[in-house]
């Protein structure tokens, strides 16, 4: 049986000996993580404000209430193609690093991240989640680190892609006026590909430019830099599964842009495949941004800010980012339920079989 970890468990670091300044040390740092909530929510709650004070209620309503069950049911399974697509993916990085694990226990470990991605107020809760879930049976926190980092930075990419090849096709979007336009949605693929592609091609340039990270603890920070370096060459040797992920991680861009587009339709708002594929992903860059609560808000001005570009009353922005955001949740819990499960079990993981090991035995837990 596939043993994952619950949320609770901690992904270890430098040893630090406790001593008497701990505790107070730690009241500054709630204090901070409530004031960063706070104010986050307040950005969220402002900027919904905004945009609600310029809506027609009756108008909204109108719109709402001619969805169609059928469409947002497709919606719902394209979702749902997209956790399968994404734990794909994740699969095959595992494998280029000599670590197997079954299709089923990927996608459960998703669904449980997409849960607490989506109920926590940060979003990287469920990458905490796919970590722990695959650090024992990888052997190490760092290796799995690695793999969920790389797999989210090849998604970023596929998500730029996406936004400027939908841009390039529907040029009428961003034909005038403020906003991302293609030429700098290319050039920040193309950039970020440059940077990305040493890490990858020569794994040891990355660990040596974190080399100064050694004063925090020298043995503790070389061990980690050695292992990195472990894992992207293992990356450079097996470059089909770069390339596989890449062609997975477009193949989600594309699904969540038909899932927005579903939603949309549900309501017969007319706005076409090619505009979302811009709105959808430069939507999805500015929830990345730590400013709001879980987006909300920010997706919302993004959504309506690029709708009346289009000549699209901002009630429809609203509805398609509400309506996208509440079936998102809806098919979250989902994961819950699967995490509610393991722990009944007491089984903390998938029950699709037995556990199988790493082939690279000589990698260690953190």
């Amino acid at each position: 049986m596939v043993k994952f970890a619950t949320p609770h468990t901690r992904i270890s670091g430098p040893r630090v000996t406790s001593n008497k300044q701990s505790a107070p040390e730690a009241k500054p740092s709630r204090a901070r993580s409530l004031i960063l909530t706070f104010v986050k929510a307040a950005i969220s709650i402002v900027l919904l404000w905004l945009l609600f004070s310029r809506v027609d209620f009756v108008k909204l309503w109108s719109i709402a209430r001619t969805a169609s069950i059928g469409w947002l049911a497709l919606a719902l399974c394209l979702y749902f193609s997209m956790i399968l697509a994404s734990a794909w993916r994740w699969g095959l990085l595992l494998r280029a690093q000599r670590v197997a694990l079954p299709f089923r226990a990927l996608t459960s470990s998703f669904l449980v991240a997409t849960f607490f991605n989506n109920f926590l107020p940060s979003n990287i809760g469920g990458d905490v989640i796919r970590i722990a879930d695959t650090a024992p049976v990888a052997g190490s926190k760092t290796l799995a680190t690695t793999v969920v980092l790389i797999d989210r930075g090849i998604g970023l990419l596929g998500l730029i892609l996406m936004a400027a090849i939908g841009s390039t096709a529907g040029p009428r979007l961003i034909s005038t006026g403020p906003g991302v336009g293609a030429g700098m949605l290319w050039a920040a693929f193309i950039g970020a590909t440059l940077i990305a592609a040493p890490a990858l091609l020569m794994p040891k340039v990355l660990p040596t430019l974190l080399k100064p990270l050694r004063v925090l603890n020298r043995d503790w920070v070389d061990e980690r830099l050695l292992r990195l370096a472990g894992a992207l060459e293992r990356f450079r040797e097996g470059p089909a599964a770069l390339a596989g992920c890449f062609a997975g991680a477009l193949f989600v861009q594309t699904v969540l842009v038909g899932f927005y587009l579903s939603i949309a339709r549900s309501m017969n708002i007319p706005i076409g495949f090619a505009a979302l594929a811009v709105v959808v992903p430069i939507t999805f860059i500015v929830q990345m941004l730590p400013v709001s609560m879980n987006g909300f808000g920010v997706r919302e001005a993004t959504f309506g800010f690029y709708f009346t570009r289009l000549g699209l009353p901002l009630e429809a922005a609203l509805l398609v980012s509400f309506m996208g955001a509440a079936l998102i949740m809806l098919f979250s819990l989902s994961g819950g339920v699967v995490y509610l499960v393991r722990k009944r079990h007491g089984v903390h993981g998938s029950s699709a079989g037995p556990a199988l090991q790493p082939v690279a035995p000589d990698i260690t837990v953190l």
